[in-house]
């Protein structure tokens, strides 16, 4: 068993007591052990973070974009050169396989950090020649950004919030979830290290009210928030009280189209992918299977086949490729959908139970499970299980495979596998999602932007898209003659 020591708030560039005095247990969920305490932050806490990054956003501001970077760079290399260490915290945390950490929490994160470390200072203004007089417009900092993280992908959401809102002046206030505080801190440890000055980012744990608390204080700027549809629809009714600045990455029921001319191996491989990878919790997987009915059996045959041969277990073991999930809780909601599923009528071809063996007793591991026989109108279809259950159905026409895959009110991504490419363009831009992919499935390279429609978000991380969600535009108009008044 590992036991931590008691986490505290970080806030001025150090870590301080909440004054709440509650704490909450933080647990592992791969073994239901308790890994450490967390501290609460009140209300007073949350204030005095914000006036922490108030006041240092003012000199951060005017620092040059090329300080900027330097800064952020030097916290890329060091997150780089403890990515074991933190891989395998997040994996304590999150209960994640940690052949998957080391390559896509921590590392990932530092990407993101790099990329806009190398764009701060690229940032500028327009300038518009209007005959004797012109114009040109600044590109400025929004002030204090409040960020709220998920619990899949803790670090990784700390970088992609924190790396752009820092590289465009801004000072950053980040709860984590509290489910998965961890690795929030030791990026706020590192940001230091780095030489970013004091308050430019800082750590308040707790549940929903602090996240409400900086939805609605009036002196945050920004929220950006990763989480589900329900709590992006408080944040975004908090934010209206003072019109924030709002950039919500929501949830997902993601398409993936099989079409019989695919590639099968490399269809079953992305549709593994986008379902099992980090037990199924992520956002934008593609939990519709959608196969032409040509080519079904052979599809689920090699489906099943590979998907027997993962390996459930201790998520430290590098061989591990299924972990456990986030909470008991969760794990019984997504039981509760498989054991729905079966109610309703589809049929499972591979798994649908909690795992249990080889240790696995005490932690909240469900089996990779894979539905067929599967329709449009049931709840394992139409509704975001957040687990790995991943739901097949066929279709004969390439019109209604597109009609389907958009009959939902998620729109954050969608997959596309054919050799004919003319076809994978022409569904793509039919595909009513805001992160597509032809011949592959999830993969975020921080090159391009990220994000929703529908119900499934507003705005867009990563890319140069998302320097214009953390800064504003300023129109300068210089007169080079005389006012011409007619009085």
């Amino acid at each position: 068993m590992t036991t931590l020591p008691e986490v505290k708030l970080y806030i001025g560039g150090e870590y301080v007591d909440a004054t709440s005095g509650q704490t909450f247990d933080n647990v592992n969920p791969a073994t239901g052990e308790v890994i450490c305490k967390v501290q609460i932050a009140s209300d007073a806490d949350v204030n005095r973070a914000i006036e922490a990054a108030k006041q240092a956003q003012k000199a951060w501001a005017k620092t040059t974009g090329a300080e900027r970077g330097r800064i952020l760079n030097r916290a890329v290399a060091l997150i780089r050169e403890r990515n074991q260490e933190l891989s395998e915290l997040e994996v304590l945390d999150t209960g994640k396989p940690l052949q998957e950490a080391v390559v896509a929490d921590a590392a990932s994160g530092a990407d993101c950090i790099e990329y806009f470390a190398g764009a701060a200072a690229l940032l500028k203004g327009d300038h518009y020649d209007l005959g004797g007089s012109f114009a040109y417009t600044r590109r400025e900092p929004l002030g204090v950004c409040a960020g709220i993280g998920a619990w899949n992908y803790p670090i990784q959401i700390a970088c992609w919030k924190s790396g752009p809102a820092l590289a465009c002046g801004n000072a950053m206030v980040y709860k984590p979830s509290e489910m998965t505080p961890l690795t929030a801190m030791k990026l706020a440890e590192i940001y230091t290290e780095a030489g970013l000055p004091a308050g430019l980012f800082n750590v308040v744990n707790g549940y929903g009210p602090v996240g409400a608390a900086l939805s609605t204080h009036p002196d945050v700027d920004k929220v950006s928030l990763t989480g589900s549809v329900p709590t992006g629809k408080k944040v975004l009714q908090g934010a209206s009280e003072t019109l924030k600045h709002v950039t919500l990455e929501l949830g997902g029921k993601s398409p993936l189209i099989v079409f019989a001319d695919a590639d099968l191996d490399n269809a079953v491989s992305a549709a593994m992918l986008a379902n099992f990878y980090t037990q199924g919790e992520i956002c934008s997987n593609g939990t519709r299977v959608f196969v032409e009915e040509s080519v079904h059996n052979q599809f689920i045959e090699k489906l099943v086949s590979r998907t027997e041969k993962m390996k459930i277990g201790d998520p430290m073991d590098m061989e591990t490729h299924v972990g456990s999930l986030i909470s008991e809780d969760h794990m019984n909601k997504v039981l509760g959908y498989i054991e729905a599923g079966k109610k309703a009528g589809a049929q499972i071809a591979t798994g649908g139970n909690r795992y249990t063996a080889n240790g696995c007793d005490k932690g909240f591991y469900v089996e990779p499970t894979v539905f067929t026989q599967c329709g449009d109108e049931m709840d394992i279809v139409r509704e975001e299980i957040f687990g790995p259950v991943m739901s097949v159905l066929t279709f004969k026409t390439e019109e209604e495979a597109v009609r389907r895959a958009n009959d939902t009110d998620f729109g954050l991504a969608a997959g596309v596998f054919t050799k004919d490419i003319m076809r994978g363009h022409r569904v793509v831009a039919e595909l009513e999602a805001g992160t597509c992919w032809i011949n592959n499935y999830n993969l975020t390279p921080i090159e391009m932007p990220f994000g929703g429609y529908k119900h499934s978000g507003i705005g867009r991380e990563n890319s140069q898209a998302a320097i214009e969600h953390y800064t504003q535009l300023k129109s300068v108009y210089v007169e080079m003659g005389d006012v011409d008044a007619p009085y």
